[in-house]
């Protein structure tokens, strides 16, 4: 770990989270019957979609990873503290703004000697790779859902389509007449695609990383409707899905769990389900993506220390093995 302005920042990510979660069981106790949104759910099936959840901000942080210059490449739990603590701050932080709380933290972390180009540049990169991931979900979604959803489902195949079109032919974006007359934009959308597609291996390695985190991020949903009464419904765990990260697909758009819970339960009204089960899933599905935020922002940080520690253990024991080594006798020297 680095200085400590960057465990303020993890440390102020955390307690957005909590704030989160106590809000959430607040709101539930004043909209439901239920104390908090999982008192009746079942609690085998909410740990599973714990661990699953969980293990989407992991996949999501090796994705990262893979489009970083190989050179100068962070470990993997820099980008998974990196990732969680952007996730438990976009909580509250409206217009995208996790993204400064993910390029401030990774440049604190420990052994992180990249700019803020090309921190910036990995970003753009995950959005249009994240897009691109997302697609599979987003079209079954749009194949199996009611006509009253099928415009804004379009809207999101549409941009995971965009993104599809500038990661192949990115490098001739320059040459159209709107991007062309200005420099800036020109000279951004060369820079983000060239790095997005000037390693064709680890762009595929991270989209197979991104595609699992989707994936993963779904079956969640799915059992946790199940936890909470709804029933097995992969259908409306897509649709519940691929609706409510529309925003975060978009950079301009707002995101934050708070504004993703009020979503979700209106969409989950819209297909039929109870006000009380919407109520509790929307809040719970907020409430538990907050925690395993935080919870991989903790493992992040703690698996950076322990790494920070055996390194520096690592090179104390050399130093003493060298200083401690006798030096070669006058008989013993070659000559």
């Amino acid at each position: 770990m680095g200085s400590p302005r960057s465990s303020r920042r993890v440390l102020a990510g955390v307690a957005f989270a909590l704030i989160t979660l106590a809000a959430a069981v607040l709101l539930g106790k004043h909209l439901t019957h239920t104390s908090w949104p999982l008192q009746r759910a079942h609690m085998g099936l909410v740990a599973a979609a714990g661990v699953l959840y969980f293990a989407s901000y992991v996949l999501r942080a090796l994705g990262w990873q893979k489009l970083f210059p190989a050179g100068a490449r962070p470990g993997r739990a820099t980008c998974l503290a990196a990732c969680g603590a952007a996730a438990a701050s976009g909580v509250v932080l409206p217009f995208r703004l996790d993204y400064l709380v993910k390029i401030g933290t990774l440049r604190r972390m420990r052994g992180v000697k990249l700019g803020l180009e090309a921190i910036a540049l990995s970003i753009i990169s995950l959005g249009l790779v994240d897009a691109v991931a997302f697609l599979p979900l987003s079209i079954s979604a749009t194949a199996t859902s009611s006509s009253s959803f099928r415009i804004p489902l379009i809207l999101v195949v549409l941009f995971g389509v965009g993104a599809c079109g500038i990661l192949v032919a990115g490098r001739h974006l320059g040459r159209l007449p709107f991007i062309a007359s200005r420099a800036r934009l020109s000279k951004l959308a060369g820079r983000a695609a060239q790095h997005a597609t000037g390693r064709t291996r680890e762009a595929v390695v991270a989209w197979a990383f991104l595609s699992g985190c989707w994936t993963t991020r779904a079956l969640g949903s799915t059992v946790l409707l199940a936890a909470l009464g709804v029933g097995f419904s992969p259908k409306i765990a897509l649709v519940v899905l691929c609706l409510s990260a529309a925003a975060s697909l978009i950079p301009i758009a707002s995101g934050g769990a708070i504004a993703n819970v009020g979503a979700t339960a209106a969409v989950l009204l819209a297909l039929g389900v109870h006000k009380e089960q919407a109520i509790n899933f929307g809040l719970a599905s907020g409430l538990m993506l907050c925690g395993t935020a935080a919870a991989a922002a903790l493992a992040g940080v703690s698996a950076s220390l322990v790494s920070g520690f055996r390194a520096r253990q690592l090179a104390r024991g050399t130093g003493q093995a060298a200083t401690s080594r006798p030096p070669l006798s006058s008989s013993t020297r070659t000559p």
